[in-house]
């Protein structure tokens, strides 16, 4: 049989009503919530972070982040012949990224350059950055942490101080005197213990003058193992106590941290993670013998103030591209955000993502005022508190968001499960939810003028909208009147939201405060796209990214 060749090519389909690619964008200008929070309270910073925004919206960086993701670290543990190494080895487009924050001082500007708003200014870098890649935000952020623990120690730990300041990122395997910068990461976790440090077995002995120690033992967790130091915790002789312990001796010999395996993470999985075994390793102690906790918690609180930044900052990049689906995608001979339904849920994602930015706003502002004492009250009760609920609230809102791309979300090739992936670690960081409620608890226990601080922040808005003073007296009378266990979560829960509806009728214009009471208030929904009828979910979208 005699068949015709064909004349053309076959045509099945054209591919029409798909989104474009997300284009270049500014990170920093598009985002109304974030460019107000700065405006506020360091306003010297628009400019700079308009620049980096402009950088990080790019195609070709983004497309950093969706590589370093996907192709991640190696330990090495043995050279050829058998010697110790234990170097990590990095995708390329992990060490692109690293390079933008450090140029950026994303790890270290607010003690470098400690001007007003510094705080503010370097998190709004890190909101921005962990939105192209969050794995990176780990070595950046202990590194932030580490500064003030470091700038008390004695000689030879303060000394570091320099190199950690550096703008220029130096991956380089190497003693950290011959290398342009470095950075520190951190080891408290062991097997038998958790968050529960005061289990630790790891042991420090002393082991010559100026507060030099051998440490031995483990840690089930070793955030960022590719650091050039570590702070540590170790049982001293009178006590658990915080270590200093660099990755190489003053000899130039690599010290004894010989690392086992790299965790197989859920998300994060362009930072390193790992155990590590200390064979005798050397560590210069910071701090008092037995006051390891004592030393180590003022960077606990920075790394937690991270946690509630950087889930807000992955929150909201999983709102603009929902935002950048539904505005490009006919359903029904209608684009998704026009249908009443969709927008309600689009519009509620981003009340949620704005009040999560604004609190976090605010707590980096409180560490901004670190001599006011005032301030320093609210940090200790509102930092675990947000922490608890704005990185709770984090792996639902990225769930909603993945639904509004429907199919295509549940596709690797859409970013949105990197998204997914990513948020649930910030709940589990540096304490996990019910961690984060004991240490509400401890806060009003232990400071009886928290609840007056407390009182305080809410009364600038108090008698303008009755559904918020109802919270607010709600929230007062329980902090007041002692909380059981059991109770933590709940009201952990309200005093956030009612911090940040207070935060909405300073900041926000009035249409989402009133959208955000509205949902909220008296007790919040448990779902998203559930904002009463009337709500204006076109004035809310249209500031959410215009």
């Amino acid at each position: 049989m005699n068949v015709e060749p064909a004349q053309a090519p076959f045509r099945t389909h054209e591919v029409i009503n798909q989104p474009p690619p997300l284009g270049a964008y500014d990170l920093y200008s598009t985002d109304a919530p974030l460019v107000e929070a700065v405006s506020r309270e360091a306003p010297w910073a628009g400019d700079d972070l308009a620049a980096y925004g402009q950088v990080l919206g790019r195609p070709e960086t983004r497309a950093l982040g969706e590589v370093a993701n996907r192709d991640t670290p190696r330990l090495h543990t043995h050279d050829a012949q058998g010697r110790r190494i234990d170097w990590i080895e990095f995708h390329p487009a992990y060490h692109e990224l690293m390079a933008l924050q450090v140029a950026q001082g994303v790890h270290a500007s607010p003690w470098s350059d400690p001007r007003p708003g510094a705080h503010v200014h370097r998190a709004a870098g890190l909101y921005m950055s962990g939105q192209v890649e969050a794995g990176t935000s780990c070595p950046i952020s202990m590194t932030y942490a580490a500064a003030p623990v470091i700038a008390a120690a004695d000689e030879p730990v303060r000394s570091w101080l320099p190199k950690l300041f550096s703008r220029t990122y130096d991956p380089a395997h190497e003693p950290a005197e011959r290398k342009a910068g470095a950075l520190v990461g951190m080891g408290m976790t062991e097997k038998q213990g958790g968050s529960d440090v005061r289990t630790n077995s790891t042991l420090a002995e002393p082991a010559g003058p100026d507060g030099l120690y051998r440490i031995v033992g483990h840690k089930w967790f070793m955030s960022a193992p590719m650091s050039d130091a570590f702070l540590v915790l170790a049982q001293a002789p009178r006590g658990l106590t915080c270590f200093f312990l660099p990755r190489w001796t003053p000899d130039d010999k690599l010290n004894a941290l010989n690392f086992q395996r790299l965790k197989d993470k859920l998300g994060n999985r362009s930072n390193a993670s790992s155990e590590v075994e200390f064979a005798g390793a050397l560590a210069w102690r910071v701090g008092d013998e037995g006051r390891g906790v004592a030393t180590i918690i003022e960077m606990v609180g920075y790394t937690r103030l991270d946690n509630v930044t950087g889930s807000a900052g992955v929150q909201r990049q999983a709102l603009v591209r929902a935002l950048h689906h539904a505005r490009h995608r006919t359903v029904f001979q209608r684009r998704l955000v026009d249908q009443p339904l969709m927008a309600n849920v689009l519009a509620d994602l981003a009340l949620e993502v704005e009040a999560a930015t604004a609190i976090a706003f605010r707590l980096a502002a409180a560490f901004d005022r670190r001599d006011d004492p005032r301030e320093a009250l609210f940090r200790r009760l509102a930092t675990p508190a947000a922490k608890f609920w704005v990185c709770k609230r984090g792996p639902m809102m990225a769930a909603e968001a993945l639904e509004v791309l429907g199919g295509n979300g549940y596709v690797e090739e859409s970013g949105m499960p990197r998204l997914y992936r990513e948020l649930p670690v910030y709940s589990i960081w540096e304490g996990s939810g019910n961690v984060m409620c004991l240490d509400v608890l401890r806060a009003l226990h232990r400071e009886p003028q928290t609840v007056d601080v407390l009182a305080a922040e809410l009364a600038e808005v108090r008698g303008g909208d009755a559904r918020f003073d109802a919270a607010a007296q709600n929230v007062l009378d329980r902090a007041r009147g002692g909380l059981a266990e059991t109770a933590l979560r709940r009201f952990a829960r309200d005093l956030v939201v009612a911090l940040q509806a207070s935060l909405l009728l300073r900041h926000a214009p009035g249409f989402v405060a009133d959208a955000f009471l509205a949902s909220r208030l008296p007790a919040g929904a448990d779902a998203f796209g559930l904002l009463p009828d009337g709500a204006p979910t076109a004035a809310i979208l249209e500031r959410a990214w215009a």
